[in-house]
């Protein structure tokens, strides 16, 4: 007698399953908490002290550290993180400050640039309009945000960055853009937004090596004004390449 067709299905369906059951099992993350990133992120701020960071030219950073919160005023200098990668999860909490007198660019303007070379940038974005990709949850000058939202000043803040780095040909040369996609507050604000070039204030001279977290200190320019940006909880998750 030949098998029926729902036979031949079921038989089928029981191979495949016997398949799945000695496929690999994915590798065990606990995925922490409030103020606990999962089990196998790096910690970038250490909550106690400036260990982790440097200036540019790799003196000692000279922000403060109170209560588990970075705080960098201006004249701080930009820093950046001791770890580097490229291919990543990048998690951060900021507060800007309330500048009432100031606005647009001039209302609590920092940045987060991935490898050193590609701005997320942080500015107080609520009933402040400025350019499109210039506001908070911009990839600055690439890609304005999907929405605004941004969270009144002095209000803790967070972005949940997936970074996907440029890849490069044998010459050198960026062959595939890299890409961002970013949660702001819990929303989506950068859809695998693609990152064609080194962007503006890219500080990274060779983008297909490994580069480190910076933040910006937005005193670079006469007449800037007094800011004091707040960090807390940064960590990142290495990703396969």
């Amino acid at each position: 007698m030949k098998p029926s067709f729902m036979g031949i299905l079921f038989l089928a369906s029981s191979l495949l399953c016997g398949q799945e059951r000695v496929t690999p099992q994915p590798r065990v993350v606990d995925p922490g908490g409030a103020a606990k990133p999962p089990s196998d992120a790096v910690l970038l701020f250490n909550g106690k002290d400036m260990s982790g960071w440097h200036t540019l030219t790799g003196g000692p950073a000279k922000c403060t550290v109170a209560d588990g919160v970075m705080s960098c005023r201006t004249g701080a200098g930009d820093i950046i993180s001791n770890q580097t990668f490229q291919d990543a999860q990048i998690h951060l909490e900021f507060a800007v400050p309330y500048m009432p007198g100031q606005k647009g660019q001039m209302r609590g303007n920092s940045g987060v640039f991935l490898q050193s070379c590609y701005e997320v940038q942080i500015l107080d974005s609520y009933q402040n309009p400025t350019y499109a990709d210039g506001s908070l949850g911009a990839v600055y000058g690439f890609s304005a945000p999907l929405v605004n939202a941004a969270r009144h000043p002095e209000e803790w803040q967070t972005y949940d960055i997936i970074f996907r780095a440029p890849r490069c040909g044998a010459d050198g040369k960026i062959a595939q853009p890299g890409s961002a996609t970013i949660l702001l507050n819990g929303v989506l604000v950068q859809d695998h937004a693609p990152i064609p070039k080194a962007g503006p204030g890219c500080l990274q001279k060779d983008v297909c090596r490994p580069g480190p977290l910076r933040l910006q200190d937005h005193s670079g320019f006469k007449g800037a004004p007094d800011t004091t940006m707040k960090f807390r909880n940064i960590w990142l998750r290495k990703l396969d390449q």
